[in-house]
C-alpha cells in the first residue's frame, strides 16, 4: 500500500452545527465515533470523505464550551503499510519521532513527528480491529 492522507483533524467549536454542515449540506456520512477512554465522553466523529479518508472532528473541550483558540486544525495523518519500519527510517535519516509507535485508542498502531514548520503528522497502521478497518 503506498502512503496516503487517511484524516484531516480539527477540533469544533459546536459539534452539532458541525455535523448538520458536513452531512447536511455536503453529503457526507458520519461512520463512527471514539470515547474518551478515561471519562466515557463524546471525544472523536467521524465523517467519511470518500474510501479511506476521513474528517476526525475533535469537541474542542468540553462540548459546546470551547475557546476559540482551541478550535481548528490539529494534525495530518497518513496510511501506512509499517509504522515500526517507517519509524525506523525516519530516525536513520536524522529526525526524531514526538511519539514513538504505540497503539492508540483506535486499536491503530501510530507515530507522531512534526515537519520543520512544527506541523504535527499522525503515521497510522490500520488494524483489522480499528474501526477505519470497515471503511479503507
Amino acid at each position: 500500500m503506498k502512503e496516503f492522507i487517511t484524516h484531516v483533524a480539527i477540533n469544533v467549536k459546536d459539534m452539532d452545527a458541525t455535523l448538520k454542515f458536513y452531512q447536511d449540506t455536503l453529503g457526507f456520512e458520519k461512520i463512527f465515533e471514539i470515547s474518551n477512554p478515561d471519562t466515557g465522553a463524546p471525544w472523536i466523529v467521524y465523517i467519511q470523505v470518500c474510501a479511506g479518508q476521513f474528517l476526525e472532528l475533535f469537541y474542542g473541550g468540553e462540548p459546546k464550551t470551547a475557546k476559540d483558540g482551541d478550535i481548528g486544525f490539529t494534525h495530518l495523518c497518513f496510511a501506512v503499510d509499517d509504522v515500526k519500519a517507517l519509524a525506523k527510517d525516519i530516525a536513520d535519516k536524522g529526525y526524531s519521532l514526538e511519539i514513538p509507535p504505540c497503539i492508540g485508542c483506535d486499536h491503530n498502531l501510530q507515530a507522531w513527528i512534526r515537519d520543520p514548520n512544527g506541523l504535527r503528522i499522525e503515521l497510522m497502521q490500520v488494524s483489522p480491529e480499528s474501526p477505519h478497518a470497515d471503511f479503507m
